[in-house]
């Protein structure tokens, strides 16, 4: 496991991202990972900052709003079928983790684990969350994205580690 500054692999993480990584979220005894193929990286509030976007009608969203912290693992290996899989299929359905061989493994600084595998995984706690609103969203973003009007909800989390396994 070698530590690494966020700064340092931004591109390669939102690189990863785009091709779908695993955001994992546990609260009290409900665990569950689903694929995200968007996030940001930066700094804002004095903090280094990952955010992701969850849809309401996730599975996840009922984890991730009982939840202090989530995590990111964004693989270096072909995971393509698991990313898949997780990212067609809920998990109030399935086991994930158990229909992909997929292996939680503890995080060093928060609850929710990372998915084990070899890449690159960011441990954040949540500080801030905001639901969208249509109001504020440009046209041309709501009618191609959220025509269906399933807004995420967007989580701030100060990135507590960054490493690369």
């Amino acid at each position: 496991m070698k530590d690494m500054d966020y700064t340092t692999v931004a591109e390669r993480v939102i690189t990863g991202i785009k091709k779908g990584a695993f955001l994992t979220v546990r609260a009290g005894g409900d665990l569950n990972t689903m694929t995200i193929g968007w996030a940001t990286i930066g700094y804002i509030w004095r903090k280094p900052v990952m955010m992701v976007a969850v849809r309401a009608s996730r599975h996840t969203f009922g984890i991730i709003e009982r939840a202090d912290d989530f995590t990111v693992s964004v693989p270096s290996t072909d995971m393509s079928d698991a990313i898949s899989f997780c990212g067609t299929r809920s998990g109030r359905d399935c086991d994930k983790f158990k229909e992909c061989s997929l292996t939680a493994a503890p995080a060093r600084h928060v609850d929710s684990p990372v998915v084990e595998t070899p890449g690159i995984h960011l441990e954040c706690r949540i500080f801030y969350k905001t639901p969208m609103s249509a109001a504020f969203l440009n046209e041309e973003c709501r009618s191609s994205i959220y025509s269906d009007n399933d807004f995420h909800t967007l989580y701030f989390g100060e990135i507590k580690a960054c490493y690369e396994t």
